[in-house]
């Protein structure tokens, strides 16, 4: 193969993993904020499960408070019993008596509803609070994960700025300038496979001739769509037709 064409093959599988490394840096801040986001949500589960064991202990406070306005009229009411000096009266306050103990107990009911459903709520603060506290740990981890993977791409970017810099330095002028301007002009991809006697981009079918002049890679040869420069890899059998039926 020709020696420019094997180092262009290089430089493009560097600028592959480069561009890939670098794509995955710039969505760290993304994939952080996420994080961020997971954290957040559990912590509002935990502030929503409090705020609802607070409004259930208000209405009980509440509740027991009209207990015992209750409780109060209804010890007044056995009081004035005893001074009671006819009948008519008499009925009268036993029936005043008879409202309030059934409201004492419609209240003490009450409390004990809201007694059951606040030890449920009481429960799911501290299942939201391990919740959180498991949340809090796992985003710990795949933060620092985040981080150690960010030190090692930004490592590797620096490495392959140095290396990418020999390796064109290695490069014809020629080649160099045709790899340049392919790459600038399709989003930094300049040098492809052809398989099967097609792009393997843009899938355009290459005449025979062209494709021979691939197979034999002695010479730099442009797909006639896309204008990536093409080459033939022997490992991956792009070369099952070496006539492929003409162009579409």
């Amino acid at each position: 193969m020709l020696p420019d064409l094997e180092r262009l093959i290089q430089l493009q599988q560097l600028d592959n993993a480069t561009t890939e490394a670098q794509r995955t840096v710039d969505a760290m801040p993304s994939r952080i904020k996420d994080l961020d986001a997971r954290l957040a949500k559990s912590r509002a589960a935990v502030e929503a499960a409090k705020s609802g064991l607070a409004d259930k202990k208000g209405e009980r406070q509440a509740v027991e408070k009209s207990l015992g306005e209750v409780q109060a009229r209804l010890s007044r009411f056995n009081e004035q019993l005893m001074a009671v000096k006819t009948n008519k009266e008499y009925t009268a306050m036993q029936h005043e008596i008879a409202t309030a103990r059934t409201e004492v107990q419609r209240l003490e009911d009450d409390i004990l509803e809201h007694m059951l459903a606040g030890d449920d709520l009481a429960a799911e603060v501290e299942a939201a609070e391990r919740a959180l506290q498991t949340e809090r740990t796992e985003v710990e981890r795949e933060r620092a994960a985040l981080e150690t993977e960010r030190s090692v791409l930004e490592r590797t970017l620096h490495g392959t700025s140095d290396e990418r810099a020999k390796l064109t330095g290695s490069i014809g002028a020629a080649a160099r300038r045709l790899f340049e301007s392919v790459s600038s002009q399709r989003s930094g991809v300049a040098v492809v496979e052809a398989r099967d006697g097609h792009c393997s981009v843009c899938n355009v079918r290459l005449r025979p001739q062209m494709f021979n002049q691939i197979l034999q890679g002695t010479e730099l040869v442009q797909c006639e769509s896309c204008m990536r420069i093409l080459y033939h890899d022997p490992n991956g059998g792009g070369a099952r037709s070496s006539a492929p039926g003409p162009s579409r």
